[in-house]
């Protein structure tokens, strides 16, 4: 029989966008008000996949990604997608814009092996975890680099973002490295 065994600290990952860099600015700061300043950040990618968000969001819309230097228990991926449907709530509230939804987060997390997304739609590839929020593996690293799943976002098979999370695991990879040191 196995024995249970508490999962490694994981690296918390929060995905932004929106068609107003302010909107986007402003989710960085909440975010880093509740995980401590991001360790990394992306660039502003231009978002262009799918035609999905635009009656909601508008377009043309920009993502960017961010990594807190906070190592996180990846069994609290339900608080963060509950804390952050909260915040864009919040943030379409305060009325600055005429969407309804001028601000999407999405939470994850990146472990060495990885890269895990809430969410709160069920589909096929998805496992319940509690409270309505759901987890998927959106991409995983094999051979040195990332590869997707056949439900993978568009996006996230672009060749820029997996920069971004190669550079995202390195950096866990050595948080992981300097606290085994200091046990």
């Amino acid at each position: 029989m196995g024995q249970p065994m508490p999962h490694p600290p994981v690296l918390v990952l929060m995905a932004a966008f929106s068609r107003y860099e302010e909107a986007i600015e402003w989710a960085r700061q909440r975010s880093a008000a509740q995980w401590g300043p991001p360790a990394l950040e992306s660039r502003l990618f231009d978002f262009h996949e799918t035609n999905y968000y635009q009656p909601t969001m508008g377009g043309p819309l920009k993502k960017q990604f961010f990594v807190f230097s906070q190592l996180q228990d990846p069994a609290r991926l339900v608080d963060w997608k509950l804390q952050t449907n909260a915040w864009e709530l919040e943030y379409a509230q305060l009325g600055r814009h005429p969407e309804p939804r001028p601000l999407n987060l999405d939470p994850g997390y990146l472990t060495l092996a990885k890269l895990v997304l809430a969410s709160t739609k069920d589909f096929t590839h998805r496992i319940y975890l509690d409270r309505g929020i759901y987890a998927e593996i959106t991409l995983f690293y094999r051979h040195g680099r990332w590869e997707a799943h056949p439900w993978t976002f568009p996006d996230y098979r672009r060749p820029d973002y997996q920069e971004f999370f190669s550079q995202a695991r390195q950096y866990l990879q050595h948080r992981l490295q300097q606290s085994r040191g200091s046990e």
